[in-house]
């Protein structure tokens, strides 16, 4: 998977099979805002829709398998991406549980 995509060759770029996972999952990470953005304009306050926590998680783990599995193997992508990995595994976790039902105010 770390051999050069010949036919991306007209591109100028090196593509490897990994590199393409990892930046697939820079702009799921990246998009993710995007639909924050929608969910809260539709809204009309600020919501954090379940996908976004699908597109953070499916994000830093194709980045995460790039830095760990690709000839990069950087230790610093690893960590960069391994805290929201979790993160976003955990609040994926808590939106699941709840039904996706927001918290209720606190009166008083």
């Amino acid at each position: 998977m770390n051999e050069e995509i010949l036919w991306l060759g007209w591109t100028g770029l090196h593509m490897t099979p990994w590199k393409l996972i990892g930046l697939g999952g820079a702009m799921m990470f990246g998009l993710r805002w995007l639909v924050q953005v929608v969910a809260s304009h539709r809204a009309k306050r600020p919501v954090i829709p379940r996908l976004f926590w699908y597109m953070s998680l499916a994000g830093s783990l194709m980045a995460l398998s790039y830095f760990l599995f690709s000839a990069k193997q950087d230790a610093v992508g690893v960590l960069q991406n391994l805290l929201p990995a979790f993160t976003a595994a955990y609040s994926l976790m808590l939106d699941i549980r709840s039904g996706g039902k927001p918290p209720a105010a606190k009166s008083g």
